[in-house]
């Protein structure tokens, strides 16, 4: 996706972290989509290419959670493989258009922060799966959402995450920011598997396909 694409999402990032509220701007955001003043740059109105790759080689059941789920395709990719599915994302917006979208009784859809996730969350789900929210988070944030969500992941469950990627000396670049794979490390579960990879998009984007087991 072009930067022209990107830059009300990150006028709006921009001046959310300055004013000391860095979630807000996702609300605003999608608030803007619906009215068809801005492009939620993440937002293909499909499943993700490389979460439909991965579960076809890692067919689960179960509980599963999509993390800033938005307008909820990659969710009912998860509950159409059979999975009873939480969703959440912190825009209310967002919520209100998956809700509408997918009227899914295999779907719960919620409002919550994933650097600040119910408690009654914690070790809960078979499959937590990540795309592209913890890139979108400024640095600060970005640790402990990571550390909040590898605490949702029941005992034997996977921790997915899909980010973009980059080398610990090239430019963190704007918002997205790319992780490096120290990043990726960092987060506190087993590290099983990790692909170095790139999506479809025109040119392709280098992406981490990480998996963890609690």
């Amino acid at each position: 996706m072009s930067d022209e694409k990107r830059k009300r999402a990150r006028e709006l990032a921009k001046r959310a972290i300055g004013d000391g509220r860095p979630l807000a701007w996702f609300d605003e955001l999608y608030r803007e989509a619906a009215r068809g003043d801005a492009i939620v740059p993440w937002d293909d109105a499909r499943p993700n290419p490389l979460l439909v790759r991965w579960l076809d080689a890692h067919p689960l059941r179960g509980r599963a959670l999509d993390v800033g789920c938005g307008t909820g395709d990659n969710a009912i990719e998860l509950a159409r493989r059979g999975m009873d599915v939480t969703a959440f994302d912190v825009s209310p917006a967002a919520i209100e258009v998956a809700r509408v979208r997918y009227p899914d009784p295999r779907i719960t859809w919620e409002i919550a922060s994933a650097t600040d996730p119910p408690a009654a969350w914690r070790r809960s789900f078979d499959l937590v799966v990540e795309i592209f929210t913890l890139q979108v988070l400024p640095p600060a944030l970005r640790s402990e959402a990571a550390r909040a969500l590898a605490s949702l992941v029941a005992p034997g469950g996977t921790l997915l995450v899909i980010a973009r990627a980059r080398e610990p000396d090239d430019p963190e670049g704007a918002m997205p920011w790319p992780l490096t794979r120290a990043e990726l490390e960092a987060i506190p579960l087993p590290l099983v598997a990790i692909e170095d990879t790139f999506d479809d998009e025109t040119p392709p984007v280098r992406r981490w396909v990480a998996t963890y087991r609690a």
